[in-house]
């Protein structure tokens, strides 16, 4: 807030003189005073030298670990430094939706790119202006799929479970069905079953590439599938694997959505992430939230403005397809920053690092005993049975400072590797488990 001035004793004085009351307390005088509190009981101050210390030792008692692989929806990826140096600028880090367009062209362009990027990366015409996360927006775009006569959504059961429950959660507030489509023997969505579920009550199917597994879903097939009973179709991508996948609009899905944390946000303790959402021109009008568009001014000059808002605030509430309010407007310029910076071809080797990672990473699990239950080709993340029990392997690997993989309850452990696990952290990795396990 380097630029921020706070208002002078004689310009509080002023704005009370023209509104006609004679101090702050009189703005609150109608507030009955048995729910005012007479004071706030805050500690006493202290000096920036006493603060920097009592934080420090507030943030000491966080766990960080050097090493993570461990992932299921939230990853541990390299963010340039220019992501930082950009959205921690106060003009980016205090603005919030812009509702006054004219005023507010810096933002609306920083979203405008944004949306350009993720259409560019979903192979699809329009992007919105983010939501609240990779969950909603998979819940927005069953949402956007209904209508009278298709009241039904298929969910792959190997999409991950938080992502279901908050679709589940949509299905039930607005009273449409929904049906997991089973998981097959080799960890992916059963193709026979979506086939004998499909029915012209069916609005859409969503499948999620890549799977909780970490398993690469044969997308195109059950696209088709879709398409040919009249359902439309939603791809969960992942925006890393998307690089070198491909992509939602090559396979043709009607709608792409996902999490975007693996572009520039850090894990943050769970949040707060941004959901990624585009689709093709013919149901752009029903994407939730917002969406900048480029135009120009009376002069000529290139501008920006707020257009196809579909919240019930500036349409007709019985014509309202969401009330999502708001976008995730400082996540959604860091992934913008990420993107831009990256560029093609390093988002490819991003990418491309993330499998090679992982691959060496099966491998040199599989020479301690952990066998992958599934065969199927993998990106990033995959499973594995354990040959000691997974609790105390992964309580071992924390007190080396590793954070290992996620026990499923299921049985079973998922792993997870990026760019940032390469073989010296792979090899310090096997390094620990024999030491755990005694080997």
């Amino acid at each position: 807030m380097a630029s921020y001035i706070p208002m002078s004793a004689e310009e509080r004085r002023a704005m009370l003189d023209v509104i006609g009351v004679g101090s702050p307390a009189e703005l609150f005088a109608a507030i009955p005073p048995r729910i005012k509190l007479p004071a706030l009981a805050l500690p006493p101050g202290q000096s920036e030298l006493e603060t920097c210390l009592l934080m420090a030792g507030l943030a000491a008692k966080n766990r960080r670990f050097p090493l993570i692989f461990r992932g299921a929806g939230a990853y541990w990826h390299y963010i340039p430094a220019i992501v930082g140096s950009v959205i921690n600028k106060e003009e980016f880090v205090t603005a919030y939706t812009p509702y006054q367009a004219e005023i507010s062209q810096g933002i609306l362009q920083a979203i405008f790119e944004f949306q350009t990027m993720i259409a560019d990366l979903t192979g699809l015409d329009v992007a919105n202006a983010s939501v609240y996360d990779g969950a909603s927006a998979a819940a927005e775009a069953v949402n956007m799929c209904r209508d009278r006569r298709r009241n039904k959504a298929l969910i792959a059961a190997t999409a991950p479970p938080m992502v279901i429950e908050t679709i589940r959660t949509y299905c039930f507030g607005n009273n449409s069905g929904l049906e997991l489509i089973p998981c097959g023997p080799d960890g992916l969505t059963d193709v026979a079953a979506l086939a004998a579920l499909l029915n012209d009550g069916i609005s859409c199917v969503y499948v999620q590439q890549l799977n909780f597994s970490g398993l690469i879903e044969d997308a195109a097939t059950l696209c088709q599938l879709a398409h040919d009973a009249g359902a439309k179709f939603i791809l969960g991508v992942n925006p890393i694997a998307a690089a070198i996948l491909p992509s939602a609009g090559e396979i043709g899905a009607d709608i792409a959505v996902g999490e975007g944390q693996p572009l520039g946000l850090p894990l943050s303790f769970g949040g707060p992430y941004l959901g990624l959402m585009a689709t093709g021109a013919e149901m752009m009008r029903k994407l939730p939230g917002r969406i900048v568009g480029q135009t120009t001014d009376l002069e000529g000059r290139r501008a920006f403005v707020l257009t196809l808002q579909a919240r019930e605030q500036h349409i007709r509430r019985e014509k309202a397809g969401s009330n999502i309010c708001s976008n995730q407007n400082l996540c959604a310029l860091a992934a913008s920053v990420y993107l831009a910076a990256m560029g093609n071809e390093g988002l490819i080797t991003a990418a491309q690092n993330c499998y090679a990672h992982a691959h060496y990473l099966a491998e040199r699990l599989a020479e301690l005993g952990f066998v992958r239950l599934h065969s199927a080709e993998f990106f990033h993340e995959f499973v594995t049975d354990s040959p000691m029990p997974p609790e105390r392997l992964l309580a071992g690997l924390e007190e080396r400072g590793i954070l290992g993989g996620l026990a499923l309850a299921e049985g079973g452990i998922l792993w997870c590797a990026t760019e940032m696990t390469g073989k010296a952290e792979i090899d310090a990795l096997v390094k620990a488990i024999r030491e755990v396990s005694g080997q």
